[in-house]
C-alpha cells in the first residue's frame, strides 16, 4: 500500500483546512497514494470553542472530503468533529473511501489528563473500526487511544494490517519521548504495521503555549515488530510510504502473541485485597 501521512498544522478556518485537505489529496494522488491520513483535529484546532464548528457525517465538510475521495480515488482519512446528544460532540475520524459509503470513528478514550478535560465538551465512542481497502484491512484509533493497548489488540483480532493513529498530542515534559514509544509499542502489541499521524507544531507561539493540545509532530511509522519505518521531525511535512502489509501475517506467524493471548480476570473494588 502506498500511504501519505500529511503533518499538517490547522487553524480555526474550517474552509481554510478543508482546501488544505483537498490539495493535499490531489497531490498525493498525483503521486500513486492509496491512502492519505491526516490529524485529529484536521477540521479544526483545538484550544476554541467546537460545538460551532461541528457537522453532521452527511454535512457539507465531511461530503467535500468526500467528493475530493471520489474524484482522485484516493481514501481519505481526517480528524472532524460531529454532533452528539445534550449538546455535545464527538471527536470523529472521517473514513472517505473513493465510491464508498462514508464510515466514522468517534473516540473511545477521552483526554481527562495534564489538566485538559475532553470529556467537558466531547462525548466518548464505543466502536472500534476496522474497514477494507483495496484488499487490506485498516484499523483506526485517535490521540490518547494509543496509550489503551487494549483496542490496538482488538483491531489486530478484527483483522487490521495497518492501524492509523491520527493525533493532536500535547506538549510537555517527556511527552514526545512518550509518543514515540506508545506509536512503537502499539505496533509490537497487535503485530501490525502503525501510522501515527500528528498535527505539526503550530507555527504561532500563542498557540503552541496554550493549555490545549495542539500538536508537537513527530509523526511515525512503526513495522509489526515494532521497527522505525519512518520519523517525522516537529514541522509540516506530507510524504508518501509504500508498506508490504504482507508482513504482518509473517510477524503474525513468528511472534504469535494474539494467538497466544489469554483473557486476565479482573478484580472489581469488592475483591481487591
Amino acid at each position: 500500500m502506498r500511504l501519505a501521512m500529511a503533518q499538517i498544522s490547522t487553524g480555526t478556518d474550517t474552509q481554510e483546512n478543508l482546501a488544505r485537505i483537498v490539495d493535499e489529496t490531489r497531490r498525493a494522488a498525483s503521486e500513486g497514494a492509496e491512502l492519505i491520513v491526516f490529524p485529529e483535529a484536521a477540521m479544526c484546532r483545538f484550544g476554541v470553542s467546537l460545538r460551532d464548528v461541528a457537522q453532521p457525517l452527511d454535512g457539507p465538510w465531511a461530503s467535500a472530503v468526500s467528493g475530493v475521495a471520489d474524484e482522485t480515488g484516493v481514501a481519505v482519512i481526517a480528524g472532524m468533529f460531529t454532533p452528539s446528544d445534550g449538546g455535545r460532540i464527538r471527536n470523529t475520524l472521517l473514513v472517505a473511501r473513493p465510491g464508498l459509503e462514508r464510515l466514522a470513528y468517534h473516540k473511545i478514550h477521552l483526554f481527562d489528563a495534564f489538566g485538559f478535560r475532553e470529556s467537558d465538551t466531547i462525548a466518548a465512542g464505543d466502536d472500534p473500526l476496522v474497514f477494507d481497502l483495496g484488499g487490506s484491512r485498516i484499523g483506526v484509533a485517535t490521540c490518547y487511544d494509543i496509550r489503551f493497548p487494549e483496542l490496538f489488540t482488538e483491531l489486530a483480532r478484527r483483522g487490521a494490517q495497518l492501524i492509523v493513529v491520527p493525533a493532536s498530542w500535547g506538549a510537555g515534559p517527556g511527552k514526545l519521548a512518550q509518543w514515540q514509544l506508545l506509536a512503537s509499542a502499539r505496533a509490537l502489541d497487535s503485530t501490525s504495521y502503525l501510522a501515527a499521524v500528528g498535527q505539526a507544531l503550530p507555527s504561532d507561539a500563542a498557540v503552541r503555549e496554550s493549555s490545549a493540545p495542539t500538536g508537537i509532530g513527530h509523526s511515525r511509522i512503526s513495522d509489526p515488530l515494532g521497527s522505525v519505518v519512518a520519523d517525522y521531525d516537529s514541522g509540516e511535512r506530507v510524504d508518501l510510504h509504500d508498506l508490504d502489509l504482507s508482513r504482518t501475517e509473517k510477524a503474525r506467524a513468528a511472534l504469535a502473541t494474539l494467538a497466544n493471548r489469554r483473557d486476565i480476570p479482573r478484580l472489581d473494588g469488592t475483591d481487591a485485597k
